[in-house]
């Protein structure tokens, strides 16, 4: 943790323009990506949720596929405009680097403990996860920030989509073939079992969703966020910034459509297409609330937001093993049962149909975790890893 310094969150001050000072509707959009994350993370019951706040079972999109491409686009905008001024000032772009491996194999790390927690199998102890896409996505598209321009990352964006399209479509998959994209034959699978075995995804032990080949692609959702970041950090007006943010956004979910015919959108495999699609839905939800917060200066409904988004690892990580313990700990009996599903048959089921007690259930988590951030934020407790 850190106190407050020069860097720390303001809500009341931030530069619409976007050269200077903390844009307070990126912490925003960052807290409600992760508000977002915990609703759909945290049902009363797998059993009863709403069509949108589940993945998509294959080719396709809900509200839930929206979240994890969206943070790591934010990824992208922040880590433009706090190594961008560095930059240009001539910080040694080495020392920077290792700065952002250090913040990497931290966040890392806290991924695997979370996969681990509490019994740490190291026969099963899953590797991929949310926490660990970001940090490798995060410190390869930092190194291609600091060692390109803005064409270059452009470029690089193109590569790496133009790149997984055709290994996905082009190289055979054994006992399958060429061009497979299907829950059980795709090269991506076929990569995640070779190489990590049993350390997947427990719900299937056969493919990760957060796998080793779907990371490529990942990377240049981060990028389009870096683009998004240099936009906003340019010379043009704050209306400009907002017309480029938006018509871009539009531009690019329209060319995901058109990708999808050949390649589908998918956020299993983080297909192409799912990556451009969701790269517009960024750009326009955040030209939105840049245009409404640092612009216009409408800022009573985003406080709670923007506390959210001053903490967002800390309060995904504290979710995480929140959920854990919750399923975890056994109450009651015999049987006993766990303390999640024990509170939540007492106090949620009896309130309305299982569908809308099981949401009710994922609401008062995302509240009692705004509690925490809020605790955190008149403490002036600021988590940087």
């Amino acid at each position: 943790m850190s106190s407050p310094s020069s860097e720390a969150p303001r809500i009341a001050t931030a530069n619409p323009v976007g050269t200077g000072g903390r844009l307070v509707s990126l912490d925003v959009f960052r807290g409600a990506t992760i508000a977002s994350m915990i609703l759909v993370n945290n049902p009363g019951s797998w059993a009863a949720v709403y069509p949108p706040l589940r993945h998509s079972a294959w080719h396709g999109w809900t509200f839930t596929d929206m979240v994890f491409p969206f943070f790591l686009w934010i990824v992208g905008v922040a880590m433009t405009l706090s190594f961008a001024k560095r930059v240009e000032r001539g910080d040694n772009r080495l020392r920077l680097f290792l700065h952002a491996a250090r913040r990497a194999a931290i966040i890392f790390g806290l991924g695997l403990v979370l996969n681990g927690f509490p019994h740490f199998h190291l026969a099963t102890w899953r590797i991929p996860g949310v926490l660990q896409r970001i940090a490798v996505c995060y410190l390869l598209a930092t190194a291609i920030f600091l060692l390109t321009t803005w064409r270059g990352q452009a470029i690089w964006i193109a590569g790496l989509l133009a790149g997984y399209w055709m290994l996905m479509t082009l190289v055979p998959v054994p006992g399958a073939g060429a061009g497979w994209i299907e829950k059980d034959a795709n090269l991506a699978k076929y990569v995640d079992g070779l190489v990590l075995g049993s350390h997947m995804w427990s719900q299937t032990r056969t493919w990760d969703p957060e796998g080793l080949l779907s990371t490529l692609p990942a990377v240049a959702t981060v990028l389009f966020g870096i683009l998004a970041g240099s936009l906003l950090r340019s010379a043009f007006t704050a209306a400009e910034k907002t017309a480029w943010l938006f018509f871009g956004g539009n531009a690019l979910v329209f060319a995901g459509l058109v990708m999808n015919v050949w390649f589908p959108i998918n956020k299993n495999l983080w297909t192409s297409s799912y990556v451009v699609f969701m790269a517009g839905l960024a750009s326009i939800v955040f030209a939105g609330c840049y245009w409404l917060v640092d612009v216009k200066g409408h800022r009573g409904w985003s406080t709670p937001f923007a506390i959210y988004g001053m903490n967002a690892i800390a309060v995904y990580v504290l979710a995480g093993a929140l959920e854990t313990l919750l399923d975890l700990i056994q109450v009651g009996g015999p049987p006993a049962v766990s303390l999640h599903e024990y509170l939540y048959d007492h106090l949620f089921a009896p309130l309305g149909s299982p569908l809308n007690a099981s949401l009710l259930w994922a609401v008062c988590c995302v509240l009692l975790l705004y509690a925490v951030a809020y605790g955190m934020y008149r403490r002036k407790w600021f988590v940087k890893v």
